[in-house]
């Protein structure tokens, strides 16, 4: 079932990312049934949400309640043992399958699919998604020219001696799940994360400790924006085929919030919920009228202080 925010894309609401972002499915008249963008304004984009979490499987085990992720009022979210939860074996071989898929995925005149950029959210269930399905990562700094990758083993490019960089792994705030009330969605300290996930680049993270989870959601409107700011610095980065390892809700958030003038089936593949480990890719295509503007960092929005102790 497919989830749509595009009310949320037409508020008069001052100062918000969302309105005449530049970001419309469409141009010219609705009627036509078609978009037409000037090719160089546009990039491939793979979103791919993370594989099966142990959070994924207690919920299930629940019935669907998430009253299971909720953490007990007299300790930290930290202590939960599902806070910012792990791949299950099960998630691990879905990531193992994609990377599979995607070494046999023709693409970009290849046998298979290359990427030059992985964005990564920064929680543990995006990091470890990220390494199984793509490898390990460039080291950041590394020109590609340098890099010693080479295309899949049974690919004709391979038999050709064809050097493939690995892609870089640069972690972003901006594309982690929708924050706080559920421990799954807090993460561990970049000092933490940084000691496990070897070559991943933490340096655009402003903050080594979650400043952001609290015992509240994050409000729709609020994920709503922050998503679209997150495309509008995809739509900045000079790389033309970019992944992205995120989470369902973020998803959701940032779809649904497209779509509205095209054909039912194909909005509702849009829209819908991710599964575990789910490709989805799209042709991002800017307008122009917002490249070049500042995309202000992602800060903690203001409310109520949390009970929650991040250690």
């Amino acid at each position: 079932m497919s989830t749509s925010f595009l009310h949320m894309s037409s508020k008069n609401k001052e100062g918000g990312a969302m309105i005449d972002d530049g970001f419309q499915f469409a141009l010219g008249p609705p009627e036509s049934g078609f978009s037409i963008f000037l090719a160089e304004r546009t990039k491939k984009v793979h979103f791919i949400r993370h594989a099966e979490g142990y959070h994924n499987v207690a919920t299930k085990e629940s019935g669907g309640s998430t009253d299971c992720l909720l953490r007990d009022p007299n300790k930290t979210a930290k202590e939960h043992h599902l806070y910012d939860a792990r791949l299950t074996k099960k998630g691990v071989e879905q990531a193992d399958k994609l990377r599979s898929y995607l070494s046999q995925r023709p693409s970009g005149g290849r046998s298979f699919t290359a990427f030059d950029l992985v964005v990564v959210s920064p929680l543990t269930r995006t990091c470890e998604t990220a390494l199984h399905v793509f490898g390990k990562p460039r080291i950041p700094g590394k020109p590609a020219f340098l890099d010693d990758g080479v295309a899949p083993a049974h690919a004709p490019e391979y038999k050709a001696g064809l050097k493939v960089p690995a892609p870089r792994f640069l972690v972003k705030e901006e594309c982690r799940e929708r924050w706080g009330h559920y421990v799954c969605d807090g993460r561990r300290s970049i000092t933490e994360l940084a000691s496990e996930f070897e070559n991943f680049d933490f340096s655009e993270v402003l903050h080594d400790e979650d400043v952001f989870y609290t015992d509240e959601r994050e409000s729709d409107e609020h994920c709503c924006e922050r998503a679209m700011k997150f495309l509008r610095w995809l739509n900045a980065r000079p790389e033309k085929c970019i992944a992205v390892v995120t989470h369902s809700s973020f998803l959701r958030h940032l779809f649904g919030q497209f779509g509205g003038n095209l054909a039912a089936v194909d909005m509702d593949n849009l829209q819908r919920l991710a599964g575990n480990c789910e490709l989805r890719s799209v042709v991002l295509a800017s307008h122009g009228n917002k490249d070049g503007t500042e995309i202000e960092p992602l800060r903690p929005p203001t409310g109520p202080a949390s009970t929650v102790v991040i250690q």
